[in-house]
């Protein structure tokens, strides 16, 4: 066991989540867990401020922010509070990332455009943090973009407990969907975990954000399509790939989707649609509209972060939280009666 004991700092971005992922670590540990005492605060013309008030000279700091909305600010906050960290003495720095900002820049589409994911995990690098820890990234080649370790949590373990669940074990007609072709891998992993088919909604755009036409590929009749992605912005891919499958056979259609942004018109985009339900995880913290809207459902990821904060600070394996036998334990209790479809 490491000499000094995990400490929890959180910025701005995402408070009810840090304040989650502390009380889970207390569960586990068996005593208090809670978060440094420190500020975050914006000067009058909006720079930074941050002021730790608890000695963490030699001590391993985790920092949960995800720079969500706005995210120049909380990525600010983050490297602010690194530094703050670092020139007081900490003997490590690990930056707990839910939602990676900036990752659907992750390569040169056409001339003379940033790779901004890059250029964000090289500050992140320089900023004196040592070790990322972030759930589900856009594409998977960001984690190479680090010069530092990354550990890439997966929410599909958790959707497929909640799926189990929902269903009540019974996968004869549900299958799974991806939007896109792109996204064929994230919804075969989950179709193989929950023992369901797979189909994809091939989609064309004329320009980005708008979608000229979509095709489904599979037979999805009489079928109860679920819907995986990593992240729903505005909703409008979401809601018409709902559309589609509906108009191709479908008795009703799912949407599992880990990071909701739901930017713009999205909640009244969801509200409006034909999608029985949308559920996102608590990488972002939902804005009142999303909390209100009827058929947007929020998962719990605190419990997978706190045992993978715990892991790293013991040196043991973070992977092993993609095992459903591993993560059933650790979501006991927010299931009623037990229910995993076993």
């Amino acid at each position: 066991m490491p000499a000094t004991d995990p400490k929890l700092i959180s910025g701005n971005a995402n408070r009810k989540l840090a304040d989650a992922i502390a009380r889970r670590m207390s569960m586990h540990r068996g005593m208090q867990v809670g978060l440094v005492d420190a500020r975050v605060e914006r000067f009058n013309d909006q720079e930074i401020f941050v002021e730790v008030y608890e000695n963490v000279r030699g001590e391993d700091m985790f920092i949960i922010q995800p720079t969500s909305k706005p995210a120049n600010d909380n990525l600010m906050e983050l490297l602010i509070m690194a530094d703050a960290l670092r020139r007081s003495s900490a003997s490590r720095i690990t930056a707990v990332i839910p939602y990676f900002g900036y990752a659907r820049q992750d390569r040169r589409t056409k001339a003379r455009t940033p790779i901004s994911a890059k250029l964000v995990s090289n500050l992140i690098a320089e900023g004196g943090i040592e070790r990322v820890l972030t759930m589900d990234l856009h594409a998977a080649q960001i984690q190479g973009f680090f010069d530092i370790p990354v550990d890439n949590l997966y929410a599909s373990p958790i959707f497929a407990l909640d799926i189990l669940h929902q269903f009540g074990g019974d996968m004869s007609d549900v299958m799974v969907v991806s939007p896109d072709v792109g996204g064929v891998a994230r919804a075969r992993e989950l179709a193989q975990r929950i023992g369901a088919p797979l189909a994809i909604v091939d989609k064309r755009r004329e320009k980005a954000g708008e979608v000229a036409e979509m095709t489904v590929i599979g037979d999805v009749t009489e079928k109860k399509c679920v819907i995986v992605d990593d992240i729903c912005d505005t909703a409008g891919t979401l809601c018409k790939a709902a559309d589609v499958l509906l108009g191709a056979g479908a008795t009703e259609v799912h949407a599992y989707t880990t990071h909701g942004v739901l930017s713009g018109p999205a909640v009244d985009r969801i509200t409006n649609s034909v999608l029985k339900s949308l559920v996102i995880t608590d990488t972002i913290e939902a804005t009142p509209e999303v909390a209100a809207c009827k058929n947007i459902r929020i998962c719990p990821t605190a419990p997978m972060f706190a045992q993978a904060i715990l892991n790293i600070w013991n040196g043991t394996s973070v992977s092993s939280l993609f095992d459903t036998d591993t993560l059933i334990p650790i979501y006991e209790g927010l299931y009623p009666n037990g229910m995993y479809g076993r």
